[in-house]
């Protein structure tokens, strides 16, 4: 009797121990000064382990790998950067090992933006580098991938506030931008576009210039009606935008040289959408690409404070042009 009692009691200490050794797992410690880690892909759990101890992160390496084992947590640890301060469990480190709660980055993409501003906004907030950036960008192969049958990204990346991981992949960065887009690209526009007889990347074409002409979203689909009309009167846009895309961004003012300058972008010259979009458009230009106002206008010219006068004939244009070139530079310091 006396033996089994003894024997009891030492099974109740040693569950104890043990109860109380893995308690310690759950058991919150200071950090003296903010951690940061990286786990790559592939990594094994003895060296991710390692590396928390080597970071001070973990004081018993041996309790945090037998619980990550048991638990199967060693098999579902994310890559990415992690950030650790002040004070944090064991437990703690391991969730949100798990749950992927990484190092993040946002950074907004406005409207209007081209393939080298963005590659430079996306390279200076820390996202990715530039030029492996603009090496996809044109790469097509990639953009087969994307099932993108323009030049390069160009219009498909979608502006809007974006949250990514610390040390993302470039191709991951591009293709949630470009999912993003298609998000938007509803199954109604998509039925209109063909309806229409363009293709996306004749629509976000479209769009693109309208992005970069409007400056009001009410002018929008009026400035998309005057391309149209000249669309099927077989006229040349005579977008100004256009005739400095291939500059890459390094000037926005239009001179008459650019004007006459030879270049597959130049509206002034080629006739019809130049070879692919000029700028990420957004929804509303998007919109207005394949929702154009009911109206004659075949022209407009900017007159100030964000707003066009349109014309119906050049004439009228011409008119317009004079009077509001002679306000502007009346208004000029």
């Amino acid at each position: 009797m006396l033996k089994k009692t003894y024997l009891v009691q030492t099974l109740v200490l040693i569950i104890s121990v043990i109860l109380l050794y893995f308690s310690t797992f759950f058991i919150p410690r200071d950090i003296q000064r903010p951690v940061d880690i990286k786990i790559n892909a592939g990594m094994p759990f003895d060296q991710i382990v390692d590396l928390l101890k080597k970071k001070g992160l973990v004081k018993d390496g041996f309790l945090f790998e037998i619980v990550g084992r048991l638990t199967d947590a060693d098999r579902r640890i994310k890559k990415g950067y992690y950030h650790f301060s002040e004070t944090v469990s064991p437990y703690g480190i391991l969730k949100k090992l798990i749950e992927g709660r990484v190092v993040e980055i946002t950074v907004t993409i406005p409207e209007g933006l081209n393939l080298w501003q963005i590659a430079q906004r996306l390279d200076e907030a820390g996202i990715l580098n530039k030029k492996r950036f603009l090496e996809l960008a044109f790469d097509r192969e990639f953009l087969d991938s994307l099932g993108i049958d323009g030049p390069s990204l160009e219009g498909y990346l979608f502006p809007d506030t974006y949250r990514f991981p610390l040390g993302i992949d470039a191709e991951d960065v591009i293709k949630t931008m470009v999912n993003n887009l298609r998000s938007h690209f509803t199954e109604e526009m998509k039925l209109t576009a063909r309806k229409m007889g363009f293709s996306e990347l004749e629509v976000l074409t479209l769009a693109s210039i309208i992005e970069k002409e409007a400056r009001v979203d009410e002018e929008r689909p009026l400035i998309s009606a005057v391309f149209h009309n000249r669309l099927k009167r077989g006229m040349p846009l005579q977008a100004d935008p256009t005739t400095i895309y291939d500059l890459k961004g390094k000037r926005h003012i239009v001179t008459r040289q650019d004007i006459s300058r030879k270049s597959p972008y130049n509206t002034y010259i080629i006739k019809g959408l130049p070879p692919g979009p000029i700028a990420s458009p957004g929804i509303a230009s998007i919109r207005a690409a394949l929702y154009p106002a009911d109206v004659p206008y075949l022209y407009f010219v900017y007159k100030g404070n964000g707003r066009h006068i349109f014309s119906t004939t050049e004439r009228e244009h011409l008119q317009a042009v004079k009077r509001y070139r002679k306000i502007n530079n009346m208004q000029r310091p």
